[in-house]
């Protein structure tokens, strides 16, 4: 049970806090999309960051729920119901995510990659871009790499992000620089990679400017690229 000084702003502490992100983070992998959604209140209401509570708290749980599936202690409807957890929860906490203010701001377009459906990394990142003050083109996911190619050239983009969590849709991260190469327009993008099958190692095979495992390794790569 949550203490109820958690709650309270005079009294939120380092433990107090850490304690609060662990049980949102139990609420999502424990499938209770209801505790989820109360938590994301308390959250704000307590003056917590939603960013930390969507990172350290929503992801977290999501990770639990991953690491359940891998384990066969969680199957394909657990894990969807995991998902509708995390993203209800999240819709409480997206709408107060203070944006950063950027006149110019850095253009990434980002999508899973096409062959794999899984999205929660992806949207996580976005969300942290966009409240980083990027402009954002989320694709969604299943995204055929010829769309990310003519989404980059529509907006005249900066970066263009590649998710997937599917080991069998990895080419398609090479299909992407491919068709930048084939129009002769590879320089134009700085091309970054993230997802569980894929490594550094393999962001350097294909042609990848960066590769990153999480969201503040996504933030950081996308800043020491463009600087």
């Amino acid at each position: 049970m949550l203490k109820q000084c958690v709650l309270e702003k005079s009294v939120l502490t380092q433990s107090a806090v850490k304690e609060f992100l662990s049980a949102l983070a139990a609420a999502v992998a424990d499938m209770q999309e209801g505790e989820a959604v109360k938590l994301a209140h308390r959250a704000l209401e307590m003056g917590l960051d939603p960013l930390t509570a969507i990172d350290l708290g929503l992801r977290a749980g999501m990770e639990e729920a991953g690491r359940r599936f891998e384990e066969d202690q969680y199957f394909i409807p657990e894990l969807l119901v995991c998902a509708d957890a995390m993203e209800a929860a999240m819709s409480v906490l997206k709408p107060h995510i203070k944006i950063e203010d950027n006149n110019h701001p850095i253009k990434v377009v980002i999508g899973t990659v096409e062959g794999d459906n899984h999205d929660l990394g992806k949207n996580t990142v976005a969300v942290f871009l966009a409240a980083a003050g990027y402009a954002v083109y989320d694709l969604g996911r299943d995204v055929p790499s010829q769309l990310f190619v003519e989404k980059a050239i529509e907006i005249d983009a900066d970066i263009i992000a590649l998710s997937t969590l599917m080991t069998i849709s990895t080419p398609r991260m090479a299909e992407v620089i491919g068709l930048l190469e084939a129009q002769n327009i590879r320089n134009r993008f700085k091309v970054i990679i993230g997802g569980k099958p894929v490594s550094k190692d393999f962001a350097g095979k294909i042609g990848a400017d960066g590769y990153s495992a999480d969201v503040s390794g996504a933030l950081r790569l996308i800043r020491s690229l463009m600087d």
